[in-house]
């Protein structure tokens, strides 16, 4: 007799596939996977991050508005300075497996 294989589905709502599907675009994108990758395991600031991936002030500070937007990023202050670093570490996970694979 063979076993039946019950197939449970769970039913997404329009905010989690929304934020779902920005998080894949944030990480679809080679100058934000950049900017993540140096964020991992320190915080810089704007023209430290330009600096270190030779990208434009104004690149930089675009794309960490869209991945401040998502969470995945988050700042302080110092004087006139901001200073980034990641904000979730479910997705730097996510980000180093998928990397890990792509060296695989």
């Amino acid at each position: 007799m063979a076993e039946e294989v019950q197939t449970i589905t769970h039913e997404l709502d329009e905010e989690t596939l929304f934020v779902v599907s920005q998080t894949f675009k944030a990480l679809s994108d080679p100058t934000r996977i950049r900017i993540l990758n140096l964020l991992c395991c320190d915080e810089h600031s704007v023209n430290d991050i330009a600096e270190a991936l030779n990208l434009g002030q104004s690149t930089v500070s675009h794309q960490l508005r869209f991945l401040k937007n998502l969470r995945l990023v988050k700042f302080r202050r110092e004087g006139t300075t901001l200073y980034y670093s990641s904000d979730d570490d479910h997705i730097m996970n996510l980000l180093h497996q998928a990397i890990g694979h792509a060296k695989h």
